[in-house]
This record gives C-alpha cells, sequence and structure tokens, in this order.
C-alpha cells in the first residue's frame, strides 16, 4: 500500500542503474542515444562509496545479440562494491542465471524473455528463491481499453516492441509465477528528470504483495520522496541524479539520503 514504508519504519533503498555497453555505463533517454559515462567498475566504485544501497546491471546488447551477459564486467563489478547486485540482459535459461550468480550476482532480472517465456520465472525462483528473482517491466501509457484497462501497456525489447498485455495484469501474473520484486520502468519518464511514473507505480504497488521498485525520470530528491510517500513504492532507482551527462548538476548519494531523512522523515540507511 501506498505511504507502507513509512508506516512500518522499513528502510528505503536507493538503487543504481547501469545499462551497460561493451564494459562501460551509458545512459539513455526514452530508452534512445545512449551516451556514454563511463567504466562500469569505476562509476560503481563511486557510487557504493558514496552509499548507494544496490545496484542493477543491464547488458542492453546482450538479448539482441543472442548472446549471455558480460560476465568479465559483472566480476569486475562485482569486486568492487559489496551491496547487493542485479543482473539482466542475456538471460535465457537456469545455465544462464547460474552463470551470473556465479559471476557476483545476488539477484537476476527478467524482462523480453519472461515475457515470452513465463515459466522462466518459475523456474528461477524454484531453483535459487523467489528473492533471487526480479521482474523488471517496461511500460508506456496508451488509451485505455478493453485489452489494456490501466491505461498502461507493457513493451519488450527495449522498449520497442509492443505485447499487447496490461501492465497490471502482467505484474500479478509475475507474482503467481514467483517473482519476488518487481521494477516498473517507465518509457515516458525515463531520463526525463522530470519525476518518476507515480500512477502505474502506485498501481502496482497495490495490486501485488511484492516490493516495488520506482524507475525512469528522477531529477531531485523530492521525486524519490513521492516515489516512496505517494506511491508506495519500497525502492528507487536514482541513476540520472548520480551520473546522468544530461543533467546540469549530479547529486551524490548521501546529499540525497539526507534530504529524505531531514526533509521528509524517511528511513534511509545512513553511514
Amino acid at each position: 500500500m501506498p505511504g507502507l514504508n513509512v508506516a512500518t519504519g522499513l528502510t528505503t533503498r536507493l538503487i543504481a542503474c547501469f545499462d551497460i555497453i561493451d564494459g562501460r555505463v551509458t545512459k539513455a533517454r526514452r530508452f534512445e542515444d545512449n551516451i556514454d559515462v563511463g567504466d562500469a567498475a569505476e562509476v560503481a566504485a563511486s557510487v557504493y562509496a558514496d552509499g548507494i544501497d544496490e545496484i542493477i546491471f543491464y547488458d542492453i546488447l546482450a538479448s539482441a545479440q543472442r548472446r549471455q551477459a558480460d560476465l568479465a564486467t559483472i566480476r569486475k563489478v562485482a569486486e568492487t562494491v559489496f551491496v547487493p547486485l542485479t543482473v539482466g540482459g542475456g538471460i535465457r535459461s537456469l545455465e544462464d542465471m547460474h552463470a551470473v550468480l556465479a559471476a557476483g550476482a545476488e539477484k537476476i532480472s527478467l524482462d523480453s524473455m519472461a515475457v515470452r517465456n513465463p515459466t522462466i520465472i518459475t523456474e528461477g525462483s524454484a531453483e535459487f528463491g523467489r528473492q533471487c528473482i526480479v521482474q523488471s517491466m517496461q511500460v508506456k501509457r496508451v488509451p485505455v481499453t478493453a485489452e489494456i484497462p490501466s491505461g498502461y501497456e507493457v513493451f519488450i525489447d527495449g522498449a520497442r516492441q509492443a505485447t499487447g498485455m496490461d501492465a497490471i495484469v502482467w505484474a500479478r501474473r509475475g507474482e503467481e509465477l514467483g517473482a519476488g520484486e518487481i521494477c516498473v520502468n517507465s518509457i515516458d519518464q525515463d531520463g526525463t528528470h522530470e519525476g518518476y511514473d507515480l500512477e502505474i507505480t502506485r498501481q502496482i504497488a497495490e495490486a501485488v504483495n511484492l516490493p516495488v521498485i520506482a524507475s525512469g525520470g528522477a531529477g531531485s530528491a523530492e521525486h524519490a520522496a513521492a516515489a516512496f510517500t505517494e506511491a508506495g513504492a519500497s525502492a528507487a532507482i536514482v541513476s540520472s541524479l548520480l551520473y546522468s551527462p544530461r543533467m546540469e548538476r549530479t547529486v551524490p548519494v548521501a546529499e540525497i539520503k539526507a534530504e529524505l531523512a531531514k526533509r521528509y522523515g524517511l528511513p534511509v540507511r545512513l553511514d
């Protein structure tokens, strides 16, 4: 329910999300025009030292190139940070999951492949535990229809392919299949720095009994606070705030957390 984190005192989480191409972090706007940020291990070390709670690593070309995720870069990042690391991209089987977990990941993110083969969620949950499986969703505002009653449709393949699936229906289905967490990526808000799509984040948080990660659009600590207090998110991806070339000013993790705690009274992990 919205406000759950505040009411229960559960620590809210800030997450850095890395879109990786050839071992380097990139940053896009609405899933297009990726700009190079820097070496993945170096960027990871920087945000880890500043107090980030978790890192999500997406090998964004792995699926399109029909290859496994970049295990060498995963190892370098895992050796650099000591917070939970989630990996997505190029994961098509239990063997792929075993490989990325052996490389240092703690969680698996399933997106386009889960839409094509939903049983991979169940297989991963049975093999590694529900807490290991993150259902990642790319969602976009569309006209409300009988097929898309929420007004949000699920897209796959880097937001290029519409599925005809309603986001709420898919979130509930993912929970039934065994997902332990849901990451809601707003295509409309991605890279805009104008705030998360609170409406779909709230709808999904109310529809499932799982932690929900808000993603796409963070431009200030105020935006993160809204994701927690107004939309019921358990975690918020704040990548653009930390290292986006499009931001006039990047903001340290510690500064974001200090504002969340002092101004909004949110429980955060302070080192």
